[in-house]
């Protein structure tokens, strides 16, 4: 993306410019400092060090997007204890910079997740036929370290959920838990039924508009579909500007959100760098009583009065339960750990696949991002983000579309089977003195990428990444080996059903069609043909040939779900109820985006905050105290 020289002069400069936030209480030298402590900036280097109690009335397994809202919404119980256990560190004043989210993939902001070999996928990466999988690590979880585009899903997503036997769990049973969180800042989707006003993560437009965004837009008229809220339920279909979650161009976590605003109540307590080994479970009563953790290289427990919440996300909570004894018998068996509970922990993960590798070059100068020409003004560039304007208040893609492939029996009135991710430049647009960072998280190696794109490098092009929405492939999770610093093995199985692929490459050809348009044709956009490596020997634009590139590049989305599979009791494959309690096993729940039974059509972020508010619902109802309305 930029050189490292580039992005330390501009962390340096946002640190002396953040001190104008005082208007949106972020960041003022009244109000806290900030030392260097590794990565640049952290916040609140104090918070989340305190000393940490024997016992409390809850404790909570990371603090993503999920385990920051009950953490957040059980201690307004002020006759209840929580403590917030979260393996990673606090948050950096760069995280607030969704232009940096991939840069930040390279930190210890990320877990570095690395799939198990597949012949299917990720052939042309740098491990080749392993993708790198990035899950967020620190205060915040992965809204720490993704764009927070905010989508919610198509009302069928949900109401799929409850037909399968999970009540409580409709589309209309959820819509309030997805308004509660929500503050819209959005004029003309204020007074919309199906956004909310007042909760504690906003929800705008970012401000860094692309003349290219338009163009993308005006192109929705002309392919017959119109400009939408996509999370109204009634208008999924089309297209829109990204709705994210963000405050005046900065990013908000799910602990600048939640758990910040609310660090001095005296019964939440949060312990940052404490990495959670196992859940202490009474192999009598099959009762969870607390968790073990490592915190300064000192190993520790805590205990729970009332129950366990574990919301480590969908790698970390099923390698947690497995290494606990919850989790597949033959599989406990085989790495030699005692089976407290034969449950399907770690099936059915969950993935939306995608391309990223199209580009279109156009006509026209100064209408891409370019960061290493935005850069050339980095001192411009950052008091402009100190105002909340500029491109770095982009979310660097800019527009999402939702539409139907042929693969669609539209008389069965299904949701959309694509997204298209508008992106004002292409991969070749960040072949700065650095290399493109974005590739690199993508794990694409340096011979491909120069191979493919050496005629357009830091040329204006524009591209649109086709996601498949609703996967029928599915993949696992499964234990390493018992040794709880080892990271579980992932198995994607990308494209073990090949309709996911199919549907991809019809997503690529609409893209390519959709840029025949007159809106797209007016800044004189033309597919960049030079071959993907791997695929040379097919014919360019067929079939064949863009599922083969497919299968070289594949992309992922870091919308890993469903491994900790919510169902009812008839349901062999759950491991949760539909109270989000672990069959079998007393006072303990799984409370992430883990549990969905299906993958939503969305950017599973939203969903992860209102299983978050859902969740904490049912743990209060459980245990005899609800107040929803409590004032914040």
């Amino acid at each position: 993306m930029w050189s490292h020289t580039q992005i330390f002069l501009v962390v340096i400069l946002l640190s002396c410019v953040v001190f104008t936030e005082s208007v949106i209480d972020l960041l003022t030298p009244f109000k806290r400092t900030y030392r260097i402590r590794g990565f640049p900036f952290r916040e609140d280097p104090d918070f989340g060090n305190k000393p940490i109690l024997e016992e409390y009335d809850f404790v909570v397994v990371g603090s993503g997007p999920a385990g920051s809202v009950v953490a957040s919404r059980l201690s307004e119980n002020p006759k209840w204890s929580v403590l917030l256990l979260e393996a990673g560190e606090d948050e950096s004043v760069v995280n607030q910079l969704s232009t940096l989210a991939h840069y930040l993939q390279f930190t210890n902001f990320n877990w570095g997740y690395v799939t198990e070999f597949q012949n299917g996928a990720c052939l042309g990466l740098t491990n080749g036929g392993r993708c790198p999988w990035p899950a967020g690590k620190g205060t915040g979880g992965s809204s720490l370290i993704n764009n927070n585009i905010y989508t919610r899903g198509n009302r069928q997503d949900f109401d799929g959920w409850a037909k399968a036997g999970n009540e409580g769990w409709s589309y209309d049973d959820l819509l309030p838990y997805f308004l509660k969180s929500e503050d819209i800042n959005i004029a003309e989707l204020k007074r919309s039924p199906y956004h909310g006003i007042g909760g504690p993560m906003p929800i705008e437009y970012p401000p860094f508009r692309s003349i290219l965004l338009d163009t993308f837009l005006d192109s929705a008229k002309e392919v017959g579909l119109n400009l939408v809220d996509y999370n109204n339920p009634n208008t999924h279909e089309g297209f829109s500007h990204i709705q994210g979650t963000i405050r005046l161009g900065r990013k908000i976590s799910a602990y600048k959100a939640f758990i910040r605003p609310y660090k001095n109540r005296k019964n939440l307590h949060f312990a940052i760098k404490s990495r959670v080994t196992k859940i202490l479970i009474d192999p009598n009563t099959k009762e969870a009583y607390g968790v073990e953790f490592v915190k300064a290289r000192r190993r520790r427990t805590v205990r729970a009065r009332k129950e366990v919440i574990i919301s480590a996300g969908a790698f970390n909570s099923p390698h947690l339960l497995m290494l606990s004894g919850i989790g597949p018998k033959e599989h406990l068996d085989e790495i030699g750990i005692p089976v407290l509970q034969d449950l399907r922990v770690g099936d059915n993960l969950q993935e939306h696949p995608a391309f990223a590798n199209l580009a279109f070059t156009v006509n026209r100068t100064q209408v891409s991002l370019i960061p290493e020409r935005l850069l050339n003004d980095a001192v411009g560039t950052t008091l402009s983000w100190a105002e909340g304007q500029g491109w770095l208040t982009t979310l660097a893609c800019e527009g999402l579309g939702y539409v139907h492939t042929k693969y669609n029996d539209r008389s069965k009135n299904p949701p959309p089977d694509i997204e298209y991710i508008f992106v004002p430049t292409s991969m070749a647009g960040e072949a700065g003195a650095g290399g493109s960072i974005l590739r690199k998280t993508m794990g694409i190696p340096d011979s491909t990428y120069y191979d493919v794109y050496r005629d357009i490098m830091n040329k204006d092009a524009w591209t649109i990444w086709p996601m498949l929405m609703y996967p029928e492939s599915r993949g696992t999770v499964r234990l390493r080996s018992s040794n709880p610093w080892h990271l579980p093995r992932v198995q994607s199985n990308f494209f073990a059903e090949s309709v996911d692929l199919y549907r991809i490459v019809e997503g690529i050809k609409m893209v390519i069609e959709l840029s025949q348009t007159k809106a797209f044709q007016a800044l004189g956009s033309t597919l960049h043909k030079r071959p993907i490596p791997g695929c040379k020997h097919l014919v360019f634009g067929s079939d064949e040939y863009w599922a083969c590139c497919v299968r070289q590049l594949t992309m992922q989305m870091h919308h890993q779900c469903g491994t900790c599979k919510m169902g009812p009791k008839s349901d062999k494959t759950a491991v949760v109820d539909p109270r989000l309690r672990v069959y079998g096993i007393k006072n303990l729940r799984v409370c992430d985006a883990s549990i969905m039974p299906t993958i939503p059509g969305a950017h599973t972020v939203a969903g992860a905050y209102m299983v978050g508010e859902k969740g904490a619902d049912l743990i209060k109802e459980d245990w005899n105290w609800i107040n929803s309305t409590t004032s914040r």
